[in-house]
């Protein structure tokens, strides 16, 4: 399988790679052009790698990216068969508060280069029936305070995929995403490893653990392979359970009897 992943320096992307590389979700050879900005750990990974994994260097927000990318992926893999768009970025603030010059970066990154990636890599997919896999996020349906741009980046992404599904499904294309909850990554890790915060947020977890980067590599190994071959469209979950919490958070479910 020949694979595009991006944000592959670190975290969910790295994890991507490294699983692939190992056999992972999906058995046989793979090939695969690594892409992040950050070149010292891309290489770092591609180096644990080998001959298999090529890297790209370039800033997915800048217009040129899906062409600059499926441009060296075929220089080194000949064709694709999936893509991983996993990129992304992290601003917090309130949305009366942030400038617009954020806004036009996090849905640069966070969206518009996911949409110019599969642009760009759609004839090649068309041609090896491949399939297109995003990282949203579970606040992409989900408003999280102090992250509004990145709630609304994500939510337009998710859509974005499910129109991708209906649009490229007739050419053998399957368009689908994964949504993590709270998940450890290099991205995360300033806030949870303050213990009593990460305490905090496990509690909310019905799995009484946060998320680790293979937890959703996983997940988007499967929907690149073979198993999830008739399925388009879709989102999964990767949260532990969290997304279920509404009610016991706002305390529905008080534990009384009921009496007839």
């Amino acid at each position: 399988m020949r694979v595009i992943i991006t944000g592959a320096a670190s975290g969910i992307g790295r994890a991507c790679a490294q699983l692939l590389a190992d056999g992972g979700a999906i058995a046989g050879e793979h090939r695969m052009l690594l892409v992040d900005r950050d070149a010292a750990n891309l290489q770092i990974v591609a180096d644990a790698i080998g001959p298999a994994a090529a890297t790209c260097v370039v800033d997915l927000a800048q217009l040129d990216c899906g062409d600059r990318i499926v441009a060296a992926a075929l220089a080194h893999m000949g064709g694709i068969d999936a893509v991983v768009s996993n990129a992304g970025i992290i601003m917090g603030g309130a949305l009366v508060d942030l400038p617009v010059e954020d806004f036009d970066r996090i849905f640069a990154i966070n969206t518009r280069s996911a949409w110019l990636l599969g642009k760009a890599a759609h004839p090649h997919l068309k041609v090896s029936k491949g399939a297109f896999v995003a990282t949203a996020s579970m606040s992409a349906t989900a408003p999280t305070p102090a992250l509004g741009f990145y709630s609304c980046s994500k939510a337009a992404l998710l859509m974005m995929i499910r129109q991708l599904s209906i649009e490229w499904g007739p050419d053998g294309i399957r368009c689908n995403s994964v949504s993590p909850g709270p998940t450890y990554t290099p991205m995360t890790a300033a806030g949870y490893d303050d213990k009593a915060r990460r305490d905090q947020r496990e509690a909310s977890i019905p799995l009484g653990k946060l998320g680790m980067a293979e937890d959703v590599a996983n997940a988007i190994l499967f929907l690149i392979g073979p198993q999830a071959g008739h399925i388009s469209g879709i989102d999964i979950l990767v949260d532990g359970g969290m997304s279920n919490m509404l009610m016991p958070a706002s305390g529905g479910g008080t534990g009384q009897k009921r009496q007839d």
